[in-house]
């Protein structure tokens, strides 16, 4: 669904001015309302039945990622086939959203997953600082879209963003967004752990939507904190809002730090409790992983068998 068309809040973009008065006028973040709610709906019980269900969905949302200079094409090779079938001894085992890689891995990573629904998503954008000009930013872009990239993971740039030049991460947003083309859909990624506040993360949020964003997403798991339930919920109240605004859908993408099915389920509930069922589908909600698919496959085998079969029944990533 193309997200650049003119709608409701277009206007609020027409110059650096108007952007500012708008990112300044959204209501403040009451921080200790925020983590309590956070934290309160992450005590939600959830009997057993339900708690397969959101295992395999939680799976289904993973985007499985390798991110390191040590990568080689057998590494990425070995993730796509696991994206594709994570558990070979269970054929019901859902296959996961996509696998993320840098995009000089981009075309071997394509060919991993050849065939099933799984998606290829890149970092780019001089992932993970960003400090690098547009046109090297958007060459970036371009390879690997040309690559076969199904989704590209953008980084924004931190510092205009906390200098208060809001218009400049717009526009580098807009651009990134045309270079993705019509068949890749674009994640914005916020750095969460560098914004300092939550005011920020709130306006960094209708920043990225304004601009075209199909994702917004909390971290590129490089830093201290990452994703939060906290911060997450703050982004799913953004773009609850927002579609109720605009009527345009936005994704939420919490990345880093996100290691276990309980850690997972609670992220569920804050989607359901807070954005709503709608969200509740990998095409709207992801998690950045590459740890938390393994818990997820030993939890989803002890549903099924009764027992706990240990990590050495899973493979290391």
């Amino acid at each position: 669904m193309p997200t650049t068309a003119p709608h409701a809040l277009s206007d609020v973009t027409a110059s650096d001015s108007t952007l500012r008065r708008f990112l300044h006028g959204l209501p403040g973040v009451d921080a200790v309302g925020l983590e309590a709610r956070a934290a309160s709906l992450g005590t939600r019980s959830i009997k057993t039945t339900a708690k397969a269900y959101a295992i395999d969905l939680a799976i289904s949302m993973v985007d499985l990622t390798t991110l390191e200079g040590a990568d080689t094409p057998g590494k990425v090779r070995a993730l796509g086939a696991k994206a594709v079938r994570p558990d070979p001894t269970d054929r019901t085992t859902p296959a996961t959203a996509a696998v993320c890689v840098y995009p000089d891995m981009v075309a071997t990573a394509k060919k991993a997953v050849a065939g099933s629904s799984v998606k290829v998503a890149s970092v780019a954008t001089a992932f993970p600082a960003g400090r690098a000009p547009i046109a090297v930013k958007l060459a970036d872009v371009r390879e690997a879209v040309a690559a076969g990239a199904d989704e590209i993971d953008m980084v924004i740039d931190r510092g205009a963003f906390l200098a208060g030049n809001y218009m400049k991460v717009y526009d580098e947003i807009t651009a990134v967004k045309e270079a993705c083309g019509t068949d890749a859909r674009l994640k914005v990624i916020f750095e969460t752990g560098e914004l300092s506040t939550y005011d920020n993360i709130r306006r960094a949020s209708w920043l990225g939507m304004l601009a075209g964003a199909d994702f917004i997403k909390t971290s590129t798991g490089k830093v201290a904190v990452n994703a939060t339930p906290a911060n997450t919920l703050l982004m799913l109240e953004a773009v609850r809002d927002f579609r109720a605004q605009t009527g345009i859908q936005v994704g939420v993408k919490p990345a880093g730090g996100i290691r276990t099915s309980k850690d997972a389920i609670k992220f569920l509930v804050l989607v359901n409790e807070t954005a709503g069922e709608d969200w509740l589908d990998n095409h709207w909600f992801r998690f950045g992983a590459s740890s938390l698919l393994n818990d997820l496959l030993l939890q989803r085998q002890k549903l099924a068998t009764g027992r706990y079969s240990g990590p050495d029944y899973v493979t290391v990533d």
